[in-house]
């Protein structure tokens, strides 16, 4: 296989390793990767991945948010992290070693717009990169790689890496 969207290239360029996955509704088993840290995040679904990812991007401060947090409660003085200067303990090479047992993807968020991600997702497994337009985007074309890995199928309609 040649490789060919296998890169980060970008600040907030994450590699989620699925190893494992829990019956018909994907809930998953998972490890996720970033360059400033040699340690595994351990991630244990879909929505432990949203807040894992969403704290990461605050942490570096990118990609920057557009939106601020709405609340229905009394406002609170809140003050903003600065952005603290984080250097990348592990290189690109190292990240792109990195393998789940079921599934791997390259996660690379470009924007945080409209309340929500844009960016690209490459499948590493079948080497192939797909653009994502929103959250709920990625999500369904990591089910929808779970699903050609696993025995069953989800919705057939939708976002898929069938081309």
């Amino acid at each position: 296989m040649e490789k060919t969207q296998w890169y980060i290239g970008t600040p907030s360029g994450v590699v989620l390793c699925i190893d494992h996955i829990e019956g018909k509704n994907s809930q998953f088993a998972a490890r996720m990767y970033h360059g400033y840290s040699t340690e595994a995040v351990r991630v244990d679904g879909v929505s432990q991945l949203l807040f894992e990812l969403e704290r990461f991007y605050d942490s570096i401060n990118f990609p920057h948010l557009s939106t601020n947090e709405r609340s229905f409660h009394e406002k609170v003085q809140t003050t903003y992290l600065k952005s603290v200067e984080r250097n990348k303990i592990m290189s690109d090479e190292e990240l792109l070693r990195k393998h789940g047992d079921l599934g791997t993807f390259i996660i690379r968020v470009q924007h945080r717009q409209n309340s929500s991600w844009q960016g690209r997702i490459t499948w590493m497994d079948k080497d192939k990169t797909i653009y994502f337009r929103s959250v709920w985007e990625m999500i369904k074309l990591i089910a929808s790689a779970l699903d050609e890995v696993g025995d069953y199928e989800e919705d057939p309609e939708g976002v898929s890496w069938s081309e």
